[in-house]
Formats: C-alpha cells, sequence, structure tokens
C-alpha cells in the first residue's frame, strides 16, 4: 500500500528538527553549500508523494546522504520515519523493533538480514 507518509513533515519542520538535534548536542546548525539547497528542493519536490513504506524509508536515506546540514543529517532523517512508524497500528514490540531498524537503514548503518527483514515486514503488511 501506497501512502504519503512524508507529507506532514515539510522543510521548515526537517529545518526545526536539525536546529533540535544540533542545539541538544551544541554542535553548529546551518546549511551546507553542497547538499542543502539540492536536498531542500527534492525534499519540497518528493516528499509529499504517494511511495510504499520501504521507499519511504529510502528516500529518508537519500536526503541524509545529501548531507544537507553541517552536523546530525542521519539523526534528523531517521527521526522523522521514526515518528513515522512511531504512529503505525503495530505491537510495542513490533514498534520499537521497526523504529530501530528504519533508523539504521537511514543512517546506512543496517545490515543486509536487517534491510531484508524490514523489506519482508513492509511486505507482510502490505506496505
Amino acid at each position: 500500500m501506497s501512502s504519503r507518509w512524508l507529507a506532514p513533515y515539510s522543510w521548515e519542520f526537517i529545518t526545526a528538527q536539525n536546529a533540535a538535534l544540533c542545539a541538544a548536542k551544541k554542535a553548529l546548525h546551518g546549511p551546507t553549500k553542497e547538499g542543502h539547497s539540492a536536498c531542500q528542493q527534492l525534499w519540497t519536490r518528493e516528499h509529499a508523494k504517494e511511495m510504499g513504506l520501504v521507499e519511504a524509508v529510502e528516500f529518508c536515506r537519500k536526503c541524509h546522504q545529501a548531507t544537507p546540514f553541517c552536523f546530525y543529517n542521519g539523526n534528523t532523517f531517521a527521526a522523522v520515519i521514526r515518528d513515522v512508524i512511531q504512529q503505525l497500528p503495530l505491537s510495542e514490540v513490533e514498534r520499537t523493533t521497526v523504529r530501530s531498524m528504519v533508523g539504521h537503514i537511514v543512517a546506512g548503518v543496517a545490515s543486509t538480514e536487517e534491510e531484508k527483514e524490514f523489506r519482508l515486514f513492509c511486505t507482510k503488511h502490505g506496505w
């Protein structure tokens, strides 16, 4: 099932999320010269489209890899997709497990097995 998983998260929200993460760690919050503009355009153009949940996670990973901010890009986009997972009708154990998996996938540190299991999980649920 496709959905507009990321539609509630505007670029302004993404920027505020990154600013909050940076403030909590006393890190510089700001755009990068290399990736900010392109990522902002990509997010603004694509985030509200219907996509499968696997696609939404991959989109967040792609945005993380674009490095739009000086710090905490992975945490920023992982926080968004974890919030999406938090809202799914899952048991608390499933929700916790899947939130961890998608965080690893977005950050680019998931094992092949984690990614495979996440895809199977989404297929099982029709997402």
